[in-house]
């Protein structure tokens, strides 16, 4: 009897105590996020699709927590650009929207209207999200090619090279 007592004690307490562990574990979240090899590639395929049309500008990618991941700017593009391309990368991952239907939205829409007095946002095309399946996980934003739609369309360009999976 005192043997069983022995091994069997120590074993429920090994069992009640790990069950604290597992219980913590269930908690933590696992999440896809932007790489800087993620980023670094967008930006070269976004690139090469803007210099493809003939055009020059800067890209930025963000990743899921609207941090600076990576972020390319062609020679000759003005200085206020990247941080365009920055502020539309962090817009369209804070509304997980294109920036280009955002600011479509909010001229057409009255109570969306407000969102041109955040600071933070910048509602002009070019910024797009990265979806992996349903989760958006960064987003790039593109300034300086030329205009919103073409912004926007070497961004669309570049993630369906890169991100051929994006839903």
């Amino acid at each position: 009897m005192l043997i069983r007592t022995t091994f069997t004690l120590p074993l429920l307490a090994l069992a009640l105590g790990s069950s604290g562990v597992f219980a913590e574990t269930a908690a933590v979240v696992q999440r896809a996020d932007v790489t800087l090899t993620m980023a670094n590639q967008l930006l070269e395929a976004t690139l090469a699709a803007c210099h493809a049309e003939g055009r020059t500008g800067v890209a930025a990618v963000v990743d899921r927590g609207g941090n600076l991941v990576a972020v390319q700017r062609d020679d000759n593009v003005g200085p206020h650009n990247t941080l365009a391309a920055q502020r539309k990368a962090y817009t369209a991952l804070s509304t997980k929207t294109a920036t280009g239907l955002l600011a479509e939205r909010a001229r057409s829409n009255p109570d969306a209207e407000n969102l041109n007095t955040l600071d933070e946002l910048l509602l002009l095309g070019g910024g797009v999200p990265l979806r992996i399946g349903d989760q958006v996980i960064g987003a790039i934003g593109v300034a300086g090619a030329g205009g919103a739609q073409i912004d926007e369309g070497c961004a669309l360009k570049a993630i369906a090279k890169v991100l051929p999976n994006d839903k």
